[in-house]
């Protein structure tokens, strides 16, 4: 799937609730996410002629997009991967994430495609 894709699902799950999903669904639009936002940043890679598909640390890829593209993005892109991943898994005692949170991450994630789109003249 194209990451636009994954953060279309990943949004309708949590704009549209469902109740075969109840307790399911921020989690699994958090899983969403992340992947958009990590095919989004493989995208970015590619576009750019980098070859960052062999650096499988995230965080690494991560801290070199702030210092040689988005210092600003580059930040919001690795405080909502970091949210992701952890609301990806469940914590005892801990509750998921809530609608507002993961939209804010989304939009991060949104930025990063956006910037894609405007590389490849989509």
């Amino acid at each position: 799937m194209e990451p636009e894709e994954l953060l279309a699902a990943g949004r309708d799950l949590v704009r549209q609730p469902r109740p075969a999903t109840a307790g399911l669904w921020p989690r699994a639009a958090a899983l969403l996410a992340r992947q958009a936002l990590e095919e989004g940043l493989r995208r970015f890679w590619r576009q750019r002629g980098f070859d960052l598909e062999r650096v499988h640390n995230l965080r690494c890829q991560l801290v070199c997009f702030a210092s040689i593209h988005d210092r600003a993005l580059g930040n919001r892109l690795h405080q909502a991967w970091l949210a992701l991943s952890h609301a990806c898994h469940h914590h005892p005692y801990e509750l998921a994430p809530t609608a507002d949170e993961l939209e804010g991450w989304m939009e991060a994630v949104e930025a990063l495609l956006a910037r894609t789109r405007t590389a490849a003249g989509r």
